[in-house]
């Protein structure tokens, strides 16, 4: 997928070299319909440089940061020696994301590419990434999808997608409480208050909990986000130590470092 318009200055893009010269490299603004770009030889690479093509090669895909754009010469001045290593991997790493994303669009629109081509358009507009439009649809459904003007058949259709292909990242977080109980009927007390843990309801969180060696078990929560998960466990902590001093016993929760 390509859109129209023009890359803002100081903008990383994906570029692919068409024609090396002595002076620099032309080059094709890969995520830009039609689009072509210069790399001056002098932000070809640090230093002098005595055969250009050491550096740069016809139809290798790079990566560059956006200099100038004059709309009116239909002309981009381009950068690559002023983008790093993290930077290159980082923007191919998304650029790749968001042709994937649109690949699956594709598949759902097959007999209606300009349907497709509309609703990406849409996407990036409101998330400037195909891929992380699809990611915030995985993860909160319709409700991501709100701010997006579409139809309701669209965001049905993105809603399936997204959750069907789009892997969600989480993240994982643990604790420990130390439960005790004097009364006869402790074993069963600590079962209830375990138990407590697991009605903290919250659908886009995994709760689990291991038996690590009395008097202490291992909460463990994973969740879209740190603050999601920092959340969950410290309710279920907490709803675990409320019922065992409710019944006359002990209980401290201990955050995992």
């Amino acid at each position: 997928m390509q859109r129209e318009g023009w890359p803002e200055p100081g903008s990383l893009v994906v570029c692919t070299v068409t024609q090396v010269v002595d002076f620099g490299a032309f080059v094709s603004l890969d995520e830009y319909y039609g689009k072509q770009g210069l790399i001056h030889i002098s932000e070809v690479a640090s230093g002098w440089i005595k055969y250009i093509r050491d550096h740069v090669r016809e139809g290798q895909k790079i990566v560059c940061k956006v200099l100038n754009v004059d709309t009116s010469r239909h002309h981009i001045d381009l950068s690559l020696k002023d983008v790093n290593e993290h930077q290159r991997r980082e923007k191919i790493q998304e650029w790749k994301a968001d042709q994937k994303a649109w690949k699956w669009l594709e598949m759902a629109y097959k007999e209606r590419p300009a349907d497709a081509k509309r609703v990406a358009d849409a996407l990036v507009e409101a998330y400037d990434s195909l891929y992380l439009a699809m990611e915030e649809a995985a993860v909160s459904g319709a409700a991501a999808l709100a701010d997006v003007r579409l139809p309701e058949e669209d965001v049905r259709i993105l809603e399936s997608i997204s959750r069907e292909n789009v892997k969600i990242p989480t993240v994982d977080i643990s604790g420990y409480v130390d439960i005790t109980s004097p009364a006869p009927d402790g074993v069963e007390i600590i079962k209830k208050a375990l138990k407590q843990a697991k009605r903290v309801k919250d659908k886009d969180a995994k709760l689990t909990i291991t038996y690590i060696g009395a008097p202490r078990y291992r909460l463990h929560v994973t969740a879209p986000d740190y603050k999601h998960a920092e959340s969950v466990l410290k309710k279920s902590a907490q709803a675990v130590v409320k019922y065992i001093e409710q019944h006359g016993g002990e209980g401290t929760f201990l955050r995992e470092a």
